[in-house]
């Protein structure tokens, strides 16, 4: 995996909702997608391999024009996946202009489920043919729409740090999962707490 690909996190629990966090990075959900943290999303997801992830990575030199389109399709695939996924936060309808992303790019893509082992375990995997390059984006899109039928079954929640942003779905035992990662922004909000408890008028002065 390359340096860049390791450093993506991956905490939504479904492909599109990772897609939905990317560039993915702890404290910064909301940057602008670049060609470089796309093609590290692919390698991190597993959607590439590392040897294809680094034939990607020059495709912005070599063909200009076809990285352009793609990373103009993703982003707007992305921003789409935001607004259904704030709705479903919220409980609100779902806008049909936000399908329009995923449903063009299941229109233009074909492929077929698949039985593949990773790292000695099977998992069925959707398998997209492989021309041109918006089958990179065939199994976000798939994924996408299998949770706009979910609906609020899916479940997908926002992490309760206001400075986060990350999606996830909510697979807990109690469905009362609050963060994106105990880890990440769990931990901080523990730290913070103890702090305000320790010393006085922290709170407040928090508040203010």
């Amino acid at each position: 995996m390359s340096s860049t690909a390791e450093i993506v996190v991956l905490l939504g629990g479904r492909l599109a909702v990772d897609f939905a966090n990317a560039p993915s990075y702890p404290g910064a959900p909301y940057n602008d997608l670049s060609w470089e943290e796309f093609i590290s999303f692919l390698e991190a997801a597993r959607i590439v391999s590392p040897e294809r992830s680094d034939q990607l990575l020059a495709l912005p030199e070599t063909d200009p024009r076809a990285a352009h389109a793609l990373l103009t399709r993703a982003t707007h695939l992305r921003d789409a996946l935001r607004g259904i996924f704030a709705a479903l936060v919220k409980h609100e309808p779902i806008s049909p202009a936000w399908t329009k992303p995923i449903n063009d790019i299941l229109r233009i893509t074909e492929g077929h489920d698949e039985l593949t082992q990773i790292e000695g375990r099977w998992k069925l995997q959707f398998v997209a043919r492989e021309t041109g390059l918006d089958w990179l984006l065939a199994a976000v899109a798939r994924s996408a729409a299998e949770i706009v039928l979910e609906g609020e079954a899916a479940k997908v929640r926002v992490c309760a740090n206001p400075a986060c942003g990350l999606f996830f779905c909510d697979k807990s035992r109690t469905h009362q999962r609050r963060w994106c990662s105990m880890a990440i922004c769990g931990n901080r909000n523990k730290v913070a707490s103890f702090a305000r408890r320790r010393v006085p008028g922290a709170a407040a002065a928090a508040r203010a």
